[in-house]
This record gives structure tokens, sequence and C-alpha cells, in this order.
């Protein structure tokens, strides 16, 4: 059977915005993880925090923004701007790709993200994540004093509560992770709700396989947990709640319209 010219010429071209767009984005951690080697010294800590963050954030949003310009890639990351001026918060997103990071990052210039200790000794990434005070996951049990910490002084933290990519469709069973640190620190959990027409970029998706195009994603916000001392039921409540909201719709179509809009989501606990 042989395939209309028209997709056959779009298949190519997602096919070099995908893998360009992954070289160009190892460029652009690399010189800044270089930078931010060097800019270490010079820079207080605390300055190197807000430097490291800022110049994170903004990174992200310029290459958010290529991927957009070319077509391949479609982002409605709006909902997240109501979070930049809401004081501490604990960010608790659901994670269904690799780019569920820089989407949130790319948007709010103030926060500390949890990463994997591979990542942060990683060469690509290292540096720069260092620099801006990431905090390393190690089973999270080291981190939680710093993330509390972090939080106190009224800053924000990224903590995917599902601890990996999600694996089991709507949400993966949840981590205590964001429900500790928001006992311990008195500061609530938000939920963010991460919506894609496409498993692009997934736990287990192959780099070679090209996902069917324009991939979309939608943000939009969730409810906010306060904090409670019972960390069990916590867990027990935001998940199903995640699971709820994230299996309510059908997903999107690639114009990144929902094919079964939800309902809003409330952000207080009441």
């Amino acid at each position: 059977m042989i395939l209309p010219i028209r997709t056959v010429l779009c298949s190519a071209y997602g096919c070099l915005v995908i893998y360009s767009g992954l070289l160009v984005f190892g460029l652009m951690c690399l010189v800044w993880s270089g930078a931010a080697a060097l800019a270490c010294y010079p820079l207080s800590k605390e300055r190197g925090r807000v430097v490291g963050r800022r110049v994170t954030s903004y990174g992200f949003r310029c290459y958010l923004w290529l991927l957009a310009l070319t077509g391949v890639f479609r982002f409605d990351l709006r909902a997240l701007d109501a979070l930049r001026d809401a004081g501490p918060l604990i960010i608790a997103p659901n994670h269904p790709s690799l780019l569920d990071a820089v989407m949130v990052l790319s948007r709010l210039p103030d926060v500390a993200c949890v990463m994997k200790a591979e990542l942060i000794n990683n060469p690509i990434y290292g540096a720069s994540a260092r620099l801006a005070g990431y905090i390393r996951n190690d089973e999270f049990i080291g981190g939680v004093t710093e993330a509390v910490k972090d939080l106190r002084a009224g800053g924000q933290l990224l903590l995917f509560p599902e601890g990996t990519r999600t694996t089991r469709r709507p949400v993966n069973p949840l981590k205590g992770g964001a429900p500790l640190v928001s006992k311990r620190s008195g500061v609530p959990i938000q939920t963010v709700l991460i919506e894609t027409s496409s498993p692009f970029l997934s736990k287990g998706w192959p780099l070679h396989r090209i996902p069917a195009v324009p991939v979309s994603y939608r943000v939009r916000l969730g409810r906010r947990f306060m904090p409670r001392d019972n960390l069990r039921e916590t867990i027990a409540e935001l998940e199903a709640y995640l699971a709820s909201e994230l299996g309510r719709g059908k997903g999107m179509d690639p114009a990144g319209e929902p094919l079964a809009r939800p309902q809003n989501a409330r952000l207080e606990e009441r």
C-alpha cells in the first residue's frame, strides 16, 4: 500500500522536529550546566538559587516556544500562571511524559524541583540543578528536611507524587513524599492535571518511534489539599482524586481540544 505524499511528508517533518528538538534540548542543558558550574563560585548560595531557577525557567520557556513554533507540538500552560504569586505550595502534577517538569518550570521561576539523584549527578544537567538548589530524591528520605526548609523560606516545590512517569492509567499508586512534606511544613498540596493527546515520551516509549502529530499538552489546576496528620488518608484521598479527574475525560484530539471537557476542579479544599 502506497502512503499519500502528504502523510509521508508530515511524518518526515515530525521526525526532523522531534530529533532536532531533542538535540537542541541536550545542547541547551549542556551549555547552561557549564555556565552554572562557573557561576557557582562568584555567587552566594542564595543568589545562585535565584539565578539558577530563573535562567532554567526562561530557557525551558524558550525551548517550548520553539517546539510550538514548528506546529508539531501544542502547549496550553496558561493555568500555571495563577500559581506564580500564590506563595509556598507543593505543586503535585501527574506524570505522563518526560516533558512534564519542563512545562511546569517554564511558567514558574521560583520552584525547587525534586530530581532523581542520577540526574543531579549527570554532567548535562547536574551543575545547573545544583546551582538552582534542586533537591535529590534518594527515596526522598534525605530531601524532606531540605524541601521543608525551602518552603518555609517562601519558595515552591515541584514534586511528582507518583515518583516516576505513569505506567498504570490514569495514575500510578502514589508515594508518601508530598503528604509528608506538607505535614512537616504546613504547606498545602496543589494538584496539577496534565493532559496530552499522545503517549509520546511516556514510560517505555522508544525514542525511535515517531508519534502522530501534532502532539498536544494541556495543563489545568486541580484541588488544593491542606496539610493533615494522617499520611495514609492523605495519600488515599489524593490518589482517588487524581484517578477520578484524569479518568473522567476521554483524552484530547490532535488539535489539543478535550474529547470530553471535565468539570472545573476546586482550588480549595472544603
